[in-house]
């Protein structure tokens, strides 16, 4: 049996005076969160597929030019390749005003309610969750990893 069983690491112990409402409130922080974390990757995404996909045009750009379809060339690379993909945007752009405005502000409110809160401790509602939903004495139902020998 892991030596920790029934003792979850200090970081995720409830401090003293937390309640329930605010341990679920922080939960709810916290799911909103890397709920934004997951749509800046889709940012992300769309980025590189985008980014990807101009050049990929490019590619197909000097290919009709060698087909000998120069007037289809020029107008993909007048009307597309390297194009704002919105007015005065480019992907890297939008990225950089996600985060700006929205991404960096929201990541230090959260730190500073988890911090005023619950004394910097993450995680609490899922640990609680964890800690009601193990089974004993099963080894893959432990608070924390056990402790390696050194």
């Amino acid at each position: 049996m892991n030596e920790h069983q029934g003792n979850p690491a200090h970081r995720h112990h409830r401090p003293e005076g937390v309640d329930d409402p605010t341990v679920e409130a922080l939960g709810s922080l916290s799911k909103a969160l890397e709920t934004t974390e997951r749509a800046r990757g889709h940012l992300y995404s769309f980025h590189q597929l985008t980014g990807g996909a101009d050049l990929e045009l490019g590619r197909a750009v000097r290919l009709l030019r060698e087909a000998g379809h120069a007037e289809w060339a020029a107008k993909a690379e007048a009307e597309i390749l390297g194009r704002d993909v919105i007015p005065g945007h480019w992907t890297f752009q939008i990225i950089e005003a996600y985060n700006d405005t929205y991404y960096r502000p929201f990541v230090e409110l959260e730190r500073g309610v988890v911090n005023a809160l619950a004394e910097g401790r993450d995680h609490l509602y899922e640990a609680e969750m964890k800690k009601a939903r193990r089974t004993f004495p099963h080894h893959d139902h432990a608070d924390r990893p056990p402790v390696e020998d050194s």
